[in-house]
């Protein structure tokens, strides 16, 4: 009985990560197909698999400008939406503040607007200050959604640490600042860094205000630059294949290294220290 039950959870298991693998590994697997090949068939494998999808990504376009711009951008805003996030998220979950319900409420109603009804203004903003194709014209509209995300998730974490420790922390002589550097910070490690790697993906594949603010082709991000690959009458999807496992693998790799943390990350913000 019990093997029967750890062979169906296995099996599970397995059609779990298929499911969820499947897009990428096709896309993995058309990339290696020549140009022909793609909708001649649809057989699994090539026949002639080629690494010319690779090397056409790489020289028609700058995609490695693209990825480094992308790397840029995710990066800035990863480090001051957490940064901003992380007081804010303390103050609203330590600190004797009113009103709290109301904060909270106004943070959660400024991330439900979409994107297509807030680029207006955002545009005008960006143009009025003659931010238009610089990283910090992507920036800033990138905050307008991390941030709310960056306090949603700390404020989790920072509610499951016991406040003894900062009333112990208080009767030393700490100031509220120093008990956030020294004690509160470095035990909410591991959801800053699950906040940090969201944050960062979410940076990473925006599309609409990369499009609509920046229109040179030095300052484009990954998604813009992969979504012009399509010229008026034909779509390379070779090409689009490749580019898209390239740009995919710095994420898996950051995933990969900080996976320790983002899980410790993720299981502490569900059970109550």
């Amino acid at each position: 009985m019990k093997l029967t039950k750890r062979i169906l959870f296995y099996l599970l298991v397995a059609l779990f990560i298929f499911v969820v693998m499947f897009p990428f590994l096709w896309v993995f697997l058309t990339s290696l197909k020549e140009p022909g090949e793609i909708f001649a068939s649809y057989k699994w494998w090539s026949k002639n698999p080629s690494l010319e999808s690779y090397k056409s990504a790489l020289t028609s376009r700058p995609l490695l400008d693209y990825m480094k711009n992308s790397f840029i951008v995710s990066s800035a805003t990863t480090i001051i939406a957490l940064t901003f996030a992380s007081f804010a998220a303390y103050a609203l979950t330590r600190l004797p503040i009113r009103g709290k319900g109301i904060i909270f409420g106004v943070i959660l109603a400024s991330s439900m607007f979409p994107h297509i009804a807030i680029i207006s203004p955002i545009y005008n903003f960006v143009t009025g200050f003659n931010l238009r194709n610089t990283y910090t014209g992507l920036v800033i509209p990138y905050i307008t959604f991390s941030l709310p995300l960056a306090i949603w998730l700390l404020s989790t974490f920072f509610q499951k640490i016991p406040k003894d420790l900062e009333e112990s922390a208080k009767m030393d002589g700490a100031t509220p600042f120093q008990t956030f550097r020294k004690i509160i910070f470095p035990l909410a490690a591991p959801g800053v860094f699950t906040t940090a790697i969201l944050v960062f993906i979410a940076a990473w594949n925006e599309y609409l205000f990369a499009l609509t603010i920046n229109s040179k082709e030095a300052a484009r991000t990954v998604p813009v630059g992969i979504s012009l690959y399509q010229s008026d009458y034909t779509i390379p999807w070779g090409d689009i294949t490749a580019a898209t496992v390239i740009v995919t693998i710095p994420i898996v790799i950051l995933v990969l290294i900080f996976q320790r943390k983002i899980v410790s990350g993720l299981t502490s913000g569900s059970v109550k220290g």
